[in-house]
């Protein structure tokens, strides 16, 4: 079993990440910039290390501080949490070289499926559905890139290879368009993400956002956890989350989650790991996988009854799964809404102080967040202050109960999204279930057709 894992993250994540470490008997060491020396992780961890002042790219992104940090706390791995330096193959790289575990995939697996047009090609070659494209980056001749799109057939989207986030990606809907959205997308993400190479895949109009969770050891075994619906998007970024999906068959689940799992197998996976797919008409289309833990994760634990922090634990420390696919059974249904410091109708962050707070409860209620009252959310960082998580027997009890619990919920001070939550629990859209990724922005009057 580890000793002492170095929690190289901040907010709700990084506690969680402790909580995690405390059942299994772990030491934490918390590491933190200037401005989050309040934080609850780090007055709770056994030891804290300052690593930089609040620019992300001087703390939390800042390599040799966190590397630093571990060797003089004695630290014999590192979880990396979400965001930051999660899927960053060279950190991993780094944190493995220097003598530590890192508490996620190999560096070379990061690498094949952070990049959409190898992990595309790793995924056909496992048999996992994708959605119809170029083979390969798009070519610099014109007129190869128009022929690409006839065959392809409108409308289409252009993605960055290393893009992610909603960020490297451009709609078109015919081929006047298309040389100049290359073009843009191009430029776009060579700026933002170091490399310029896009390719081109089918655009779906309406539909969902389903992603499968999946677990594998270091030795060869791999299950997967059911699915989520991540359809509640406002540009590109998740809103709501649930599990299991609504009007997904259990036949449909053992497809393609076995399909996954035997993906894991094929390139070798360790640690949790998410496949993310487009769904419609009754078919998966995968897009990316994100080798990390996600945002979401609570309402897979909750319909699973799986700790999924603590089997990333196990694994990193080089335990066989103890779980087989068989282990995994469906019960009820699980609903998270994601609080975020932010004005509900402009989506501005709303940075501040807390003057009052206080969390809902009851059965089936779970409130994951680092705040308190008196806390100062600070303007560095993402404005995502906590996740509402709900359990219930079924998906009308689940939202129900979330609308209740979000009615409990008091947070003053600082403007939230908690206004929004409540109109989206109220939606006769939403309660229905299967709405698509666009239905939230159309709801607020975003989409553009």
């Amino acid at each position: 079993m580890l000793n002492k894992v170095l929690i190289a993250n901040r907010g709700e994540i990084a506690l969680r990440i402790l909580r995690g470490c405390r059942e299994l008997g772990i030491k934490t060491v918390a590491v933190h910039s200037t401005a989050d020396r309040d934080l609850k992780h780090v007055r709770l961890a056994d030891e804290s290390v300052c690593i930089g002042p609040p620019r992300s790219i001087d703390s939390y992104l800042n390599i040799p501080a966190i590397i630093s940090a571990a060797e003089v706390t004695g630290a014999d791995a590192i979880h990396p949490g979400y965001g930051f330096l999660s899927e960053n193959a060279d950190f991993a790289e780094r944190v493995e070289s220097s003598g530590f575990i890192f508490i996620g995939p190999r560096a070379d697996t990061i690498r094949l499926m952070g990049d959409k047009i190898s992990a595309k090609d790793a995924m056909i070659a496992a048999g996992v559905p994708c959605v119809p494209g170029s083979e390969g980056g798009t070519p610099e001749d014109p007129d190869e890139i128009l022929k690409m799109g006839t065959r392809i057939g409108y409308p289409l989207i252009v993605k960055a290879t290393g893009g992610g986030g909603g960020r490297g990606m451009r709609v078109v809907h015919s081929a006047d368009e298309l040389i100049a959205a290359v073009t843009l997308t191009r430029a776009e993400a060579k700026a933002a993400f170091g490399n310029d190479v896009v390719f081109m895949e089918k655009f779906l109009q309406r539909p969902r956002h389903i992603e499968l969770q999946v677990l594998a050891d270091s030795h060869g075994n791999a299950i997967h956890l059911c699915e989520r619906d991540c359809s509640m998007q406002r540009r590109n970024q998740k809103v709501v989350e649930e599990a299991p999906a609504p009007f997904i068959t259990e036949e449909q689940r053992a497809r393609i989650g076995n399909r996954v799992a035997e993906a894991c197998r094929k390139i070798g996976y360790r640690g949790a790991g998410t496949f993310e797919f487009l769904y419609e008409d009754g078919e998966f289309y995968f897009i990316e996988m994100n080798t990390r833990l996600q945002v979401e994760h609570p309402v897979t634990e909750l319909i699973t009854g799986v700790d999924l922090v603590k089997q990333q634990l196990l694994i990193a420390s080089g335990e066989v799964l103890a779980l087989r696919q068989e282990d995994i059974k469906v019960n009820g249904h699980a609903i998270e809404c994601r609080i975020n410091a932010e004005d509900p109708q402009t989506f501005a962050p709303s940075p501040g102080k807390i003057t009052r707070y206080h969390v809902p409860g009851g059965l089936g209620v779970r409130v994951d967040s680092h705040i308190y009252a008196d806390y100062s959310v600070p303007p560095y960082y993402d404005s995502m202050i906590g996740k509402l998580i709900v359990h219930g027997q079924d998906r009308e009890t689940a939202i129900n109960r979330m609308h209740g619990a979000l009615s409990e919920m008091v947070i003053e001070g600082i403007k939230t999204n908690i206004p929004l939550q409540t109109r989206i629990m109220e939606d006769h859209a939403f309660r229905a279930g299967g709405a698509d990724i666009h239905y939230l922005e159309k709801m607020l009057g975003m989409h553009k057709q």
